[in-house]
C-alpha cells in the first residue's frame, strides 16, 4: 500500500494510493531506513482510514500524530489524510462544527453555544480535564444542566476524535444522561391553575397556560406551531406538532384531546381571530419574547409563589392527573414521551394521593351509595365534550345533578367532581 523510496541524496519519501487512484508522496528529508519504515507504518494506517477501509485511526497512530511538529503534520494535511491543523484549535473546532449543523433547530445552536462558552472559559486557563465538571458547578449549574452540556461537549470531542484533531474523548466518561428530580416537581392543583388563569392579561395568555396545564403541550414550541387547521371541532382532537421529537420516525406530531377543563379558552381565542388567521396564537412569537418572565409575573399577580420549571411542571401535573383516569401508554401516546420519560421526569406522587391513601374504605351503606355515585360520574365523562352538542351538554348536567343527589343524601364528600 505504501512503499519507502530513498532518493540519490539520501533523503526518504513515503509514496502510497489515495483513495481517488492518484500516487502521492511524503517527503521525510534526511532519515533512516528505520525511521521511514516507522512513518511508512502510520501513514498506511491513515490511508485506510480515509479510504474508509478501516473507518478509524488507532490510538497509537493519533498519538504519533498530536505529537507531530507543524511541517511534518502539514504535509500529510496537503494530501488529505487528516484535516488541517489550523482547525485543531479548539474555539475554530466549536465555531466551524456548529455553523455546518444546519440539520438541527435553533433551540439546539443556542444549547451548542452555550456549551461552547463553558469550554472555552474553561479551557482558557490551564486546567485539567477532570475539574470541568467541578467548573461548572461552580457557575451554579443545576445537576441536569451539567449533565446536558457534558453530553454536548462529548459529541463535540467524539467529531473531533474522529477527524483526528484530538488523541482521546477526555468527556467520554462524564455522565450525561439526565435524570428526574423530585425536590423540584410541583402539582399546580385546579384552583391555583384557576387563580392563574383569572390574572392573565388577555385570552391568548390564557390559552397558553391551559394548552400547558390541561392540553399538556411542551412550551413554546407545540403551543406556537398549532394552527387553526389542526382543530378537529368535529372529532374533538388536535393535531399537535412536536419539532423536539420531529427527528425520530414516527413521532413528529401527535393527537390530543380537546379537553372539557381547556376548551372554553381555545374557543374565545377562535371567537377573537380575524378570518383567514392561520396560527392559534399570534401572539408572544417573537424569538426574544420570553414567556417564563411573563409567566412570574402573572403568578405574582395571582398572589402565588412562582413554582420550579414552570411549564415542565404544568404539563408534569397534567400527565399526572391524566394517569389517574387513564392508562399510561394512552396518556403518553397524547403527550408524546415515553413510559420510561413519564415515569422519571413527569409522573408524581401528590398530597391527594397520601391523603387517599390514609381515609378509611367506606363500608356497608356508604359503599353502596358511593358506588352509585361514582357510576353517575362515570356516565357524565364517559365521552369528551366536542363543540356544537348542545343536547348531550344538556344530558352530562342532568347526570351530574343525579351524582350531587346522590351524594348530598347520604351527607357524604363527593369523590371527585361530576363536571
Amino acid at each position: 500500500m505504501a512503499s519507502v523510496i530513498s532518493d540519490k541524496n539520501g533523503r526518504k519519501r513515503i509514496q502510497f494510493i489515495a483513495g481517488d487512484g492518484s500516487r502521492k508522496a511524503i517527503r521525510l528529508g534526511k532519515a533512516t531506513i528505520r525511521q521511514a519504515e516507522s512513518v511508512k507504518v502510520r501513514i498506511e494506517q491513515l490511508v485506510l482510514a480515509a479510504t474508509g477501509a478501516s473507518g478509524v485511526v488507532d490510538e497509537d497512530t493519533i498519538r504519533w500524530l498530536s505529537g507531530l511538529d507543524d511541517s511534518v503534520y502539514d504535509r500529510l494535511a496537503a494530501v488529505r489524510l487528516v484535516a488541517a491543523r489550523s482547525s485543531a484549535k479548539l474555539g475554530a473546532f466549536l465555531d466551524a462544527y456548529i455553523a455546518e449543523r444546519c440539520d438541527v433547530k435553533a433551540s439546539t445552536i443556542l444549547v451548542y453555544k452555550q456549551t461552547r462558552g463553558y469550554l472555552l472559559g474553561f479551557f482558557g486557563e490551564d486546567k485539567p480535564l477532570r475539574e470541568w465538571r467541578l467548573y461548572l458547578v461552580g457557575l451554579g449549574l443545576a445537576d441536569n444542566t451539567i449533565r446536558r452540556r457534558s453530553g454536548v461537549a462529548k459529541q463535540f470531542f467524539h467529531v473531533a476524535l474522529k477527524r483526528k484533531l484530538v488523541s482521546f474523548n477526555a468527556f467520554e466518561e462524564l455522565k450525561s444522561a439526565t435524570r428526574g428530580n423530585p425536590e423540584r416537581f410541583y402539582f399546580i392543583t385546579q384552583a391555583e391553575a384557576q387563580k392563574v388563569l383569572d390574572a392573565c392579561p388577555d385570552a391568548q395568555w390564557r390559552l397558553l397556560f391551559a394548552l400547558s396545564r390541561y392540553g399538556g403541550l411542551r412550551c413554546p414550541s407545540e403551543h406556537l406551531g398549532l394552527t387553526w387547521g389542526d382543530i378537529n371541532w368535529e372529532k374533538g382532537r388536535m393535531l399537535v406538532r412536536s419539532p423536539k421529537t420531529a427527528h425520530h420516525v414516527g413521532h413528529e406530531s401527535r393527537l390530543v384531546p380537546l379537553f372539557p377543563e381547556l376548551l372554553p379558552y381555545l374557543r374565545e381565542v377562535f371567537e377573537e381571530a380575524e378570518p383567514g388567521t392561520e396560527y392559534v396564537i399570534t401572539r408572544y412569537r417573537q424569538a426574544n419574547c420570553n414567556l417564563r418572565t411573563q409567566l412570574q409575573r402573572i403568578i405574582a399577580k395571582a398572589g402565588l409563589k412562582a413554582w420550579p420549571k414552570l411549564f415542565q411542571n404544568l404539563r408534569s401535573t397534567r400527565e399526572t392527573e391524566l394517569t389517574e383516569r387513564w392508562p399510561e401508554h394512552v396518556v403518553c401516546a397524547w403527550l408524546g414521551n415515553s413510559r420510561a420519560v413519564a415515569r422519571e421526569h413527569y409522573l408524581q406522587v401528590t398530597d391527594e394521593h397520601f391523603e387517599q391513601a390514609a381515609t378509611p374504605a367506606p363500608t356497608g351503606a356508604e359503599k353502596s351509595v358511593q358506588n352509585a355515585a361514582q357510576q353517575a360520574h362515570a356516565s357524565c365523562r364517559t365521552e369528551p365534550h366536542a363543540v356544537g352538542e348542545p343536547a348531550k351538554y344538556e344530558q352530562e348536567r342532568d347526570s351530574a345533578r343525579q351524582c350531587e343527589a346522590l351524594v348530598g343524601d347520604t351527607g357524604l364528600e363527593p369523590v371527585t367532581s361530576c363536571v
